[in-house]
């Protein structure tokens, strides 16, 4: 599944759920709805009544004028022949002419036609005088703007004897002194009127009636749903809290129009935001692992099944990016109402228990392959006598096939099919209180031991794991011999332990005899070294003075020695004193370095300097040999540290680079910065020094050439003053020397003097 899809789908759902914050929010306003009907049927009653009034009065004022127009059209039509006939026949009676002339229509709706004379009264009237009698004396007076006026009053409102309203028009005959009167009361008039305004009353009641009706049974259907929808919530939540705490969802998907409603459930099952609207079929499919197959599969398996019914585990992406293992038992069914088939079912969060048995088949395995690879031969047995298991070290032992060892053989079918070992001797150990729960050892006829542990399991089962202890018992044999052997040792060592302690005191008193002799050679040694400072001390001053006696006579100071030879003896007497003072000189220093009392006053040495003033001290040495002295690498470097004994290393390692150069040889002394401390470098081309005799050099009083070629023997100190000066600097000397090809000396002194302790090493290339 790709991001892409699982976006879509979440945004799907988010869809469903704003649909379904709408539907929240008509539940809000729906109240104000319930409250807001009747007062809508009331204003629509009132503005239909109005409506009603309205016309009913426009109607009236229409039908009033109506007949006014009428009464006046029939009027002047009924006095223009009235005025034909008395032209005509002067003497002709106003009834039988009113009789005759009266249009068809004329007294329609209660009209009266009368013919008055001069006085206002009656001379002709139709219908009949007695039905028009009311008439008489009541509006039509002779003071009667009516009639006096005549047509030009028109029509006028009047009322009759009785008190009636009508309505009358007068117009004047040609014969004098009458006139024609048309007198028509109002509820004649109106009577159509009435009619049709009962009818718009009945109307309006019986949609008044209707409204109220409709509206009452409104409420009563609002109150139902608001029950009905109650109970409903009521048992939703009921369901929800179910499906919640089983970790379970409600499907109903609607194949045709490609939609799924899921309970609220099923969206926390998942982590999403619950909704009361559905979702499409891409969304949910994209929730789908890809590995798990599409809903499409799952309709098919339902659709392919043959009792309509299918259950399917598969995997579903929740709203953290994981995934949540669901098994959907769905069956298909058909909607009543419009044909449509639907998917029903519930989904159960199954993570937990494939996470279960995915575990507990890992377990298995683990179990199966630690008890296969243990060094005992392992059996299990059910109740029923049954194989539930066994690793190879017992198969092998009974010599069993791969077909004899399946869960669920019987013992006595793996017996006949195996060759038990053949077991020469038994010795049982222990057995407990359960039938058949022992251990025991069995000697085999191949000679190998084996101890046996049978116990029954809680099932009733049986188990049985046979250990190999031929080792041990080899071992618990091999034990009683070496019993047999420490007896006779330790008889002997009875017989010795007087031999012993009698060695102890001597041992102990040879201890004593060795202090004491230890602390006689120490005073010696500090006996030897005070004598050596003091004779080294006592020889200085003679050997001074022969020195400096020997160098005036060898100038001549006080004038000539007369022979020759005296010369050579002079310069001869200035040599060897010269060099018996060197040694004793040397011995000096030694003894105070071995006795402890040098102190190094350091302080700031220019290298350079150190360097010419060496070679200098030695020019005349090297010069007499014909060696020559060079210098390398030198510049602007300081050392830290005590400077005649940093010279005096110098001046020791170049005097025995001189010694042993050969003639018009070459040495060369070099120094070299190296970060906090300073190599320095002594290098000559003279006959080097064996590689055996690289760790004696350094000793007190050790020569590898003890003749030079000048016949004198050397000390042997210069090096071992030179090592002891180098460990003082908490610095280090080797030595590469090549036999017959020179050798190189280095010397590496820290810079402030706080480098490691001191070492030494000696290299042979």
């Amino acid at each position: 599944m790709t991001r892409e899809n699982a976006a879509d789908a979440f945004a799907h759902a988010k869809a469903a759920d704003e649909s379904g914050r709408s539907h929240a929010r008509l539940e809000t306003w729906e109240p104000w709805l319930q409250r807001a009907v009747p007062a809508l049927i009331v204003i629509f009653l009132a503005v239909l009544a109005a409506s009603a009034f309205l016309q009913a009065r426009g109607l009236r004022e229409r039908t009033l004028a109506d007949a006014a127009g009428e009464i006046e059209l029939l009027a002047a039509l009924i006095a223009h022949d009235l005025d034909g006939e008395f032209s005509r026949a002067r003497d002709a009676a106003p009834g039988r002419l009113l009789e005759r002339d009266l249009p068809a229509r004329a007294l329609n709706r209660g009209r009266v036609i009368m013919i008055l004379g001069g006085a206002g009264d009656v001379i002709a009237a139709r219908p009949d005088a007695p039905a028009t009698a009311h008439l008489a004396g009541g509006g039509l007076e002779a003071a009667q703007p009516l009639t006096l006026f005549a047509e030009k009053a028109g029509v006028l409102e009047i009322r009759t004897a009785d008190g009636a309203q009508a309505l009358a028009a007068v117009h004047n005959l040609s014969r004098a002194r009458t006139q024609i009167a048309i007198v028509q009361k109002f509820d004649d008039i109106l009577a159509d009127w009435r009619m049709t305004t009962m009818g718009a009353s009945a109307l309006l009641l019986t949609t008044a009636a209707i409204l109220a009706v409709l509206a009452t049974a409104y409420f009563w259907q609002a109150a139902r749903a608001r029950g009905a929808e109650a109970v409903s919530a009521k048992i939703r939540r009921r369901i929800d809290t179910a499906l919640n705490r089983g970790r379970c969802g409600l499907w109903d998907w609607d194949i045709g129009r490609g939609r799924i409603y899921w309970s609220q459930s099923m969206y926390e099952l998942l982590g999403m935001a619950p909704s009361d609207g559905f979702l499409t079929y891409r969304a949910v499919d994209a929730l789908t692992h890809p590995e798990d197959g599409t809903l499409t599969h799952f309709a098919d398996m339902l659709v392919n099944s043959a009792t309509g019914a299918v259950e399917h585990t598969f995997r579903l992406r929740s709203a953290g990016g994981g995934w949540t293992w669901v098994r959907a038992r769905a069956e298909c069914v058909g909607d009543a109402r419009d044909g449509a088939r639907h998917i029903i079912g519930i989904a159960v969060d199954v993570t937990d228990e494939i996470e279960s048995a995915a575990r507990s088949k890992t377990a298995d395995l683990r179990l199966r392959d630690a008890i296969d690879t243990i060094s005992e031969a392992f059996v299990l047995w059910d109740a029923d006598n049954n194989l539930v298991m066994c690793n190879s070290k017992f198969q092998r032992l009974h010599d069993l096939p791969d077909e004899a060892v399946r869960p669920g053989l019987s013992h006595a079918r793996m017996r006949r099919a195996g060759a038990p070992p053949a077991v020469k001797t038994q010795v049982a150990l222990s057995a407990s209180g359960a039938e058949g729960a022992r251990t025991f050892e069995a000697r085999l006829a191949d000679g190998r031991w084996l101890q046996v542990n049978e116990r029954r399991t809680r099932d009733g089962g049986f188990v049985s794991v046979g250990t190999d202890i031929t080792a041990i018992k080899r071992h618990e044999e091999q034990l009683v011999q070496s019993e047999r052997r420490l007896t006779a040792t330790v008889a002997d060592l009875r017989k010795s332990r007087q031999t012993l302690e009698t060695q102890a005191q001597q041992l102990a008193e040879l201890a004593e005899k060795y202090l004491e002799q230890k602390a006689e050679a120490e005073a010696a040694n500090c006996a030897k070294s005070e004598f050596l400072a003091n004779m080294s001390h006592e020889l200085r001053t003679p050997l001074n003075a022969i020195i400096g006696f020997a160098e005036m006579m060898e100038q001549q100071i006080c004038g000539p020695l007369g022979a020759p030879r005296y010369l050579d003896y002079s310069s001869h007497i200035r040599a060897s004193g010269q060099h018996l003072h060197s040694l004793v000189s040397d011995i000096l220093d030694m003894s105070r370095l071995e006795a402890g009392r040098l102190r190094l006053q350091k302080s700031d040495v220019d290298m350079d300097t150190l360097i010419a003033g060496a070679v200098r001290q030695l020019q005349p040495a090297a010069a007499a040999k014909g060696v020559s002295l060079a210098i390398k690498g030198a510049g602007n470097i300081t050392l830290h540290g005590d400077r005649e004994a940093v010279e005096r290393i110098f001046v020791i390692l170049l005097r025995n680079a001189v010694k042993f150069a050969p003639h018009a040889g070459n040495v060369q002394v070099g120094v070299r910065q190296a970060g906090a401390s300073v190599n320095i470098f002594v290098e000559d081309d003279g006959p080097g020094i064996p590689a055996a005799a690289l760790h004696r050099v350094v000793r007190p009083f050790e020569q590898v050439d003890s003749q030079l070629d000048n016949g004198m023997r050397g000390s042997g100190l210069g090096l071992a003053i030179a090592q002891s000066l180098i460990a003082l600097h908490q610095g280090t000397m080797r030595i590469r020397s090549t036999n017959g090809a020179g050798t190189i000396v280095m010397v590496h002194l820290p810079r402030g003097g706080e480098a490691a302790l001191p070492r030494q090493r000696a290299d042979a290339a």
